[in-house]
């Protein structure tokens, strides 16, 4: 066995609302690593919902690694949200034309740029990532949390505005999980070392490299 299917859209048997997310996403500025899933307790339809504001004429991406787990209702809010907030006013009046078309002319809404998310992060549920935020590898974001700054590689971040709970690891450790990359082996030598995966000792992985 070389481990599911990757380009499977459902790789539970008889079980559809849990998906390897790359193999449904329609829109090209979301980008999704494979093996990441998707668990929707509706419709796994619901993803691309809840990537809220994300313009076509802003052009910014949801960009997401391999092996995530993305929980149910989790909602990225991107870049076409933003409004001036330097300004008197953040009243977008310029969207309404009838002679406030010009308010916009030489300025530009801010822009956060795209939010990444690394490999093997867990978001869970309900959670709320903002424009332009970067999740490191390995990172867990808590249920209900609002992530409005970069997130650390191998944190536990949770609450409203989330933040940092601890560290996965020692500093150590996690430079050395960094360095293997675990993520980017061949389906067969993760697959060999599953049961070292979802142990304790990382020296094990690094002598398996």
């Amino acid at each position: 066995m070389s481990g599911p299917d990757k380009n499977s859209r459902f790789p539970l048997e008889h079980y559809d609302r849990l998906c390897f997310l790359k193999n449904i996403i329609k829109n090209p500025n979301i980008i999704v690593g494979d093996y990441t899933y998707y668990d929707d307790f509706e419709d796994v339809n619901n993803f691309e919902k809840n990537v809220k504001y994300h313009f076509d004429f802003v052009g910014d991406k949801l960009i997401i690694g391999k092996f995530c787990m993305i929980a149910s209702d989790v909602t990225f809010i991107m870049n076409g949200a933003n409004h001036l907030t330097e300004a008197v006013t953040s009243y977008p009046f310029a969207i309404f034309g009838n002679g406030w078309q010009e308010a916009m002319d030489g300025k530009v809404y801010p822009a956060k740029g795209d939010t990444v998310i690394g490999n093997d992060v867990w978001i869970g549920y309900r959670a709320t990532i903002m424009a332009g935020v970067k999740v490191g590898d390995g990172a867990i974001i808590g249920a209900n949390s609002v992530v409005t700054k970069d997130v650390e590689p191998y944190s536990i971040v949770g609450g409203n505005p989330a933040r940092e709970i601890k560290k996965r690891f020692s500093d150590d450790q996690i430079k050395e999980l960094l360095e293997i990359k675990w993520w980017d082996w061949e389906v067969e030598r993760i697959t060999k070392n599953v049961q070292h995966l979802t142990g304790k000792n990382i020296g094990i992985l690094r002598g398996n490299i």
